[in-house]
């Protein structure tokens, strides 16, 4: 074990016997690490793989430098088919130990097969579209996408539980059932897995019937056989025919009891359930109508103050004179707030005239006419603004458009600047075009901004395989 300090190899003591720090403590958590990673082994060598990551995520936690943790977690993963995971865990291990890593060569083998490594990637976005037909209700096609992934990385995981999650949806239990044995062979201790092939089993067992629908036991009858022919020939010796009168008789007063029933014992707690529902409707609506009109007087309110920014801008646009530029930046501010005015959500029409809008973005306790109605027309329709924005550049990023992906996510950082999966989305942009240089400036400015979130996480994997290529 080496001290974290001075680097030197450590005894048996609690202090370290060149720089004298105290390692106790430090001793403790990467032997507690250790164990996790052993478990781990021990799991992933009876292909429980998702015991292995538990575990192995576990090690890592408590001490980062395992690289033997990090680099099976890396296999782990591979073995599951998520690749993605499996090479940021390499990657990381690679800049944590430059010499002599194991993961080189992993990531080496993968480097040598690029149609593999393609293949994999292109599995992995047919996966990701796959998702996207079942969330639109397009459950067939998903199946089929489903296929095309798992003929080209039959130990895809993921894709043999939700392939099986499909057939379930639609009645194939057979079908789901094979599929997640598959699952299973790949990772025999996923309770996902597990799950679902409990309730297969549980709709394919013949107990999974129901008793009413089941035919009835057979009754010993007064029969007599003959043979007639090549045919055994079965009927009761006799049967009774009730009188038809004595049928109707029974049936009409089936029916009188009935209605009684309904009238005196089912009717009124109808009657009471109803009036219940009602009532809690009533209460609802009467609650969402005061919250409606609270909103509606607070737009109101914004939307006098603007009107009135807007009557002191024209005011100002009329005695302006010289400087073209100037009068069509405020004309377009005033555009955009009447925009706003006549359809707050209508953030195409606000954010093309805002764009031309040219203003001040220094801080100012007394800044002019323009600069201050253009921040008070941020503050009503800045976030609506950056969330339509995002939408529209992250589309446009799924599509590989580039250029109009990184045009419409700097308008949404520009006009929301809280907005932490816009400005990664950025950074991804840049770095999917090429442009390495500006994606770094991005997933710098998204770890110094937004340092406690699952995107910063991501920027700091990506600023390392950046670094990784230039080197």
């Amino acid at each position: 074990m080496i001290c974290y300090k001075c680097q030197s190899v450590l005894g048996e003591g609690d202090h370290c016997q060149v720089c004298g720090e105290y390692v106790g403590l430090y001793k403790k958590v990467v032997s507690l690490s250790n164990v996790y990673y052993n478990d781990g082994l021990e799991k992933a060598s009876v292909r429980n793989l998702s015991g292995a990551v538990i575990s192995l995520q576990q090690s890592i936690m408590l001490y980062k430098n395992n690289i033997a943790a990090r680099n099976l977690l890396g296999l782990v993963y591979y073995e599951m088919g998520e690749v993605v995971a499996a090479l940021t865990q390499w990657v990381i291990s690679k800049n944590l130990e430059t010499e002599n890593n194991p993961a080189d060569e992993f990531m080496n083998e993968l480097r040598m097969s690029p149609t593999r490594l393609d293949a994999l990637s292109q599995n992995m976005k047919k996966y990701n579209v796959a998702l996207k037909y079942c969330r639109d209700g397009s459950l067939d096609v998903a199946v089929i996408q489903l296929k095309k992934v798992l003929s080209s990385n039959p130990r895809f995981l993921a894709a043999h539980q939700l392939l099986a999650l499909l057939y379930m949806n639609s009645g194939s239990y057979s079908k789901a059932e094979k599929e997640l044995n598959k699952a299973l062979a790949i990772d025999n201790g996923n309770t996902l897995t597990r799950r679902y092939l409990a309730e297969t089993s549980k709709m394919l067992s013949p107990g999974s019937v129901d008793d009413s629908l089941a035919p009835a036991p057979d009754r010993q009858e007064d029969v007599r056989e003959y043979v007639s022919g090549n045919e055994t020939i079965i009927e009761p010796v006799a049967s009774r025919q009730r009188g038809t009168g004595v049928s109707i008789l029974g049936i009409s007063i089936g029916i009188l009891l009935g209605l009684f029933t309904a009238l005196f014992l089912i009717l009124p707690q109808r009657i009471e359930k109803i009036n219940l529902e009602a009532n809690k409707k009533i209460a609802e609506f009467s609650e969402e109508a005061g919250s409606r009109s609270a909103q509606l007087l607070d737009k109101d309110h914004e939307i006098e103050g603007l009107n009135a920014d807007i009557e002191k801008l024209q005011a100002e646009i009329d005695s302006y004179e010289g400087t073209d530029e100037t009068v069509e930046s405020m004309s377009q501010l005033l555009a955009a707030g009447r925009a706003y005015i006549t359809d707050p959500a209508d953030f195409e029409n606000i954010g093309a005239h805002l764009d031309k809008v040219n203003v001040s973005e220094e801080e100012s306790d007394s800044p002019d006419e323009q600069t201050a109605f253009y921040r008070a027309l941020l503050e009503v329709c800045g976030v609506g603004l950056g969330d339509y924005y995002y939408r529209s550049g992250y589309e446009a990023l799924e599509n590989q458009e580039y250029d109009k992906a990184i045009a419409d996510l700097a308008r949404s950082v520009k006009y929301d600047s809280t907005n932490t999966a816009a400005l990664y989305f950025l950074g991804s942009s840049y770095y999917e075009s090429g442009e390495l240089d500006e994606a770094r400036k991005i997933y710098d400015q998204v770890m110094n901004e937004f340092p406690d979130t699952r995107y910063a996480n991501n920027a700091e994997t990506r600023i390392a395989e950046i670094n990784n290529l230039g080197d």
